[in-house]
């Protein structure tokens, strides 16, 4: 172990500006000062002695001025300036002045006061000289038997650390704490003997539980966690064991502790698989779920709920727990309910669907009644989706589902109408005996939809399932209810005049000229100015959307009346109803053309609109077959398309997910023999404490790539030049939120280099967060040197600066070497991720930052593997099917979205054609857009992208 990798105890900030005081000063004030000088003396020997000075000659000064004082904080500081003085000689003898000190801390191991007893012995568990400490043994021994606690928990530390260190000081350690332990009352003395048994003599250990493994649920909680540890490594080690100790968990999951209650069920799963113990565990997990208030936590148990789930032979057991784990919805965190529903989905099955969709509407009736909060819409958006997946899989439950969803197609919040449209759709196509009661449904709401969205889809399914002539009628009634009085110029125009004018004073012939460019009227009055938004409440919902320029729903309207009245054609004989009805679709159609074309709306048609109603207005006046097939049957092949389409996606992905999850053993599979496997292929071996330890510390070992030459050597970054006078190279570790980089530092000269300091700075979102401290380097010497970057958010950063140092007995200024950047890259932050279309879109209507990559310099061929090669390369996942990209037609279109570990989303759509008249080996050409919200992620994807675009052969 290098000399910076030591173990710290103790960290003291060092304020840098102050000049440092001089020895002859503070021998002075050692000696003759009062006891506040001697306290503010004895602080800044301390901080010179970290900072590398020897100050030998004020060694005895304080042995005989300080040491005898009883003053706590005075002896609180010995303890430290004891801590990190030389205590030996040049050549490792010990100091002569030591005796002294040692035996001034064997008078504070008898000392009446407990804390200076306490605060010594934990003293003693740094002392790394066995010279000091044999002395002191019989005192330390005697301190197990003192009255108060403290002293007899930091007695036992200090036995354990000796033993650990020097066992020939106190052989008989184990069997002394073993006694201790059978006789001790206070919870923190025995957690901190049986943690010693634990480590220095398990059969000890184990012999003590066994005599009270029927009482272990009346022990502390801090004694109870210990104790699943240790039967955790016996059974992990030794699994004959296992019977001996289960049952002593199954207790634990009793305890009012809910840190033992995790513990003791992430146990249970792995000595156990039997169903009872699963489902304890997974109850067990439950209740601490609905239990504790914070959501990390909740996050944390729901995601332990999921591994559970990912075993073939535990999915069974959950499954009938889907209603309690129901019960977390309660929670208010979106985060949470999230998890928690699609826990519920997976694990939903013909046993328990019914049960699960009753909760559901009462969620979804729930939201309803709540006062509107941003989570709410959100939330009601899950839980539409939620049923939509349920009925899907489920057919039978969409009947229960569709006539309470339905009432949110009138809801003010557009996403979760449009979920419940996306769902009605889908039910409308498939279940063809829900039909009637969708089409009766939708009619009822139909006046109340207030998007213009919705609107447009929910007239859309009524124009092509409405098959009764009673139902086309019922659709014709809602349409000219909600276009209000037509001709809508005419009326409209009407109204207004007939507001700012009396009766007998209007006129028919001049009312055109009253309308200005604008839509404004030339006589309105100061007076009238506020009539109009009470107007605009009292338009019909259509009127309104026309009038305020949305005339493409008018396109959807003009599809929808030309599909039912050729419908209304082939159900109805009479010529005279037949000519009427179309009679009537074509003249509403034509009042909204003469409308967008007038100044009234707050924007003009656009020519597509026109071009559509007016096709519509031509099929409507020939009634040729050759378009009724096209607008009633073709229409909706398509949309059967793509839900099968849609299913077939799901299917296939499903497919995968239960072939991923299904461990199959081959007959001629490789035998794995325990003591031969390699230490990363121990998945379930390992020990699940040291692996939660390793984590916490950020030192748990990544899964190398799976080239064997793929080594940390990759990245390692050389810093200096070989013939500088000192040479330095990094290892950048990224963690999840920071960045450790190891420097090595070596002397290439022959000079002692004194203060040799690494200064760093950042460039982007990353913060330095400590100032590595000076070494001191002897000639050839080389050192470690470990800085930690702290990183915000997703973009490209760089770190650079500078090694400073002196050399020793030079006059020159302090010298300077520059180092090459390091160049931190984003992939380590990016992870691939999905989401709908329709987030999708929503997203990129959203972001405001877009950066435009253009195809220039690939050497990629083919456009499907270059596709395969961005997506590689980025991280990123590809959204658009696999069907809609298979096949060659010269040109591809795909959507790709990753997210980033601090929740920032990143769009790219991805535009590349094949160069036909260019010859086959033609490299592709085209353009990337990326979208994100920041500028700094939507840049750094884009170098990543353009330092990627050629395939390197290897």
């Amino acid at each position: 172990m290098t000399a910076a990798e030591n173990v710290c105890y103790t960290l003291i900030n060092v304020p840098m500006d102050s000049e440092p005081p001089s020895e002859i000063s503070l021998k002075n004030d050692l000696e003759k000062g009062d006891v506040k000088l001697k306290t503010e003396a004895l602080k800044k020997v301390i901080i010179m002695i970290l900072n590398g000075e020897k100050l030998p000659g004020l060694l005895m000064t304080i042995i005989r001025f300080v040491l005898p004082l009883q003053d706590h904080t005075i002896k609180k500081l010995l303890l430290v300036f004891w801590e990190i003085v030389p205590k030996t000689t040049p050549d490792g003898r010990l100091l002569q002045e030591m005796i002294l000190v040692c035996d001034a801390y064997r008078k504070d191991l008898q000392h009446p006061n407990e804390f200076i007893r306490g605060s010594t012995l934990r003293f003693l568990c740094k002392l790394k000289e066995a010279e000091l400490l044999e002395p002191l043994m019989p005192a330390i021994r005697a301190c197990l038997e003192h009255r108060h606690s403290y002293v007899r928990r930091n007695a036992v530390l200090a036995i354990y650390t000796i033993y650990r260190n020097f066992e020939h000081l106190i052989p008989d350690a184990p069997e002394l704490i073993h006694d201790f332990l059978v006789n001790e009352k206070d919870a923190s003395c025995k957690r901190n003997a049986f943690m010693m048994l634990i480590h220095a003599d398990q059969d000890r250990a184990l012999d003590y539980l066994s005599t009270c493994i029927d009482q272990v649920q009346t022990f502390g909680d801090i004694l109870q966690l210990v104790i699943v540890e240790l039967i955790y490594k016996v059974c992990h080690a030794n699994p004959s064991e296992r019977a001996r100790f289960i049952r002593c968990i199954y207790n634990l999951l009793q305890s009012s502790s809910p840190a033992v209650k995790y513990e003791a069920a992430g146990t249970l799963v792995t000595l156990s698989s039997a169903p009872t113990a699963i489902k304890a565990a997974a109850q067990c997990y439950i209740d601490l779920i609905i239990k504790e208030s914070d959501n990390n936590v909740k996050l944390i148990v729901l995601d332990r709920l999921i591994e559970l789930k990912e075993h073939p032979s535990h999915e069974r057991v959950l499954q009938d727990l889907v209603m309690d784990i129901l019960r977390v919805l309660s929670t208010p965190d979106l985060e949470v309910r999230k998890k928690t529903l699609q826990l519920a989905l997976d694990l939903v099955s013909s046993r328990n669907v019914e049960e699960l969709v009753i909760v559901l509407k009462k969620e979804v009736i729930k939201t309803n009644n709540v006062t509107e909060h941003e989570d709410t819409d959100k939330y009601r958006q899950l839980l539409v989706r939620t049923l939509h997946s349920c009925s899907v899989r489920f057919p039978d439950m969409a009947a229960n589902v569709i006539p309470v969803l339905m009432e949110f197609l009138s809801d003010n919040n557009e996403a979760a109408a449009a979920d419940v449209l996306e769902f009605v759709r889908e039910a409308i196509q498939r279940f063809d005996n829900l039909r009637p009661l969708i089409v009766e449904k939708m009619l009822e709401v139909f006046h109340a939809i207030k998007s213009v969205k919705i609107y447009r889809g929910a007239l859309w399914i009524l124009g092509e399932y409405c098959s009764t002539k009673e139902d086309i009628q019922s659709v014709m009634t809602e349409v000219r209810r909600s276009l209000g009085e037509i001709p809508i110029v005419e009326s409209e125009i009407k109204k207004e005049t007939g507001e700012l004018k009396p009766e007998e004073e209007v006129t028919v012939g001049p009312v055109q000229n009253l309308v200005t460019e604008m839509g404004t009227y030339a006589v309105q009055s100061a007076l009238g100015s506020s009539q109009p938004s009470k107007k605009e409440d009292d338009r019909p919902p259509l009127r309104g959307f026309l009038l305020d320029g949305d005339f493409f729903v008018a396109a959807s309207l003009a599809t929808t009346l030309t599909k039912i009245a050729l419908r209304y054609v082939s159900l109805v004989q009479e010529k005279k109803k037949q000519n009427s009805f179309i009679a009537e679709a074509m003249l509403l159609m034509a009042t909204i053309l003469h409308l967008g074309k007038s100044s009234l709306p707050k924007k003009p048609i656009t020519d597509d609109d026109v071009d559509r109603i007016s096709l519509c207005l031509k099929v409507l006046s020939e009634c040729s077959p050759l378009m009724n097939d096209i607008f009633n049957k073709e229409c909706r092949q398509s949309l059967s398309h793509m839900l099968s389409a849609k299913l077939e996606e799901e299917k296939l992905s499903q497919k995968k997910e239960s072939e991923k999850r299904n461990v199959t053993v081959q007959p001629d599979d490789p035998i794995s023999f325990m003591q031969l496997t390699a230490k990363n292929e121990m998945n379930s071996k390992e020990d699940q404490f040291q692996l939660s330890l390793l984590a916490a510390m950020g030192n748990t070992q990544r899964k190398e790539a799976a080239d064997p030459l793929a080594s940390k050597l990759n990245k390692v970054t050389q810093l200096t030049g070989f013939s500088d006078p000192v040479y330095a190279e990094a290892y950048v570790h990224v963690n999840q939120y920071d960045i450790v980089l190891d420097v090595l530092v070596v002397n290439q000269t022959s000079d002692t280099l004194q203060n040799c300091t690494l200064e760093l700075a950042t460039l982007g979102d990353l913060k330095l967060v400590e100032k590595p401290s000076p070494l001191t380097l002897a000639p050839h010497d080389f050192a470690n040197i470990k800085a930690n970057v702290k990183v915000a958010s997703t973009e490209n950063g760089i770190i650079f600066g500078n090694i400073v140092y002196d050399v020793s007995g030079a006059a020159s200024d302090r010298n300077c070497v520059v180092l090459s950047d390091i160049h931190i890259d984003i992939m380590d932050y990016i992870q691939p991720a999905s989401c709908t279309d329709a987030e999708f879109r929503q997203m990129w209507a959203e972001f405001e930052w877009e950066n435009k990559v253009s195809l220039m310099n690939t050497n990629i061929i083919d456009l499907n593997e270059y596709l395969q090669h961005i997506l590689k390369s980025t991280n990123m996942k590809c959204l658009t099917p696999e069907k809609a990209l298979s096949g060659y037609c010269g040109f591809m279109a795909a959507n790709l979205y990753a997210r980033s570990i601090f929740g920032e989303d990143a769009l790219a759509n991805v535009s590349i054609e094949k160069p036909i008249h260019l010859g086959p080996e033609a490299p592709v050409t085209g353009h990337i857009r990326i979208r994100a919200k920041s500028q700094g992620m939507a840049l750094s994807l884009g170098d990543k992208i353009n330092l990627s675009q050629k395939k390197t052969s290897l």
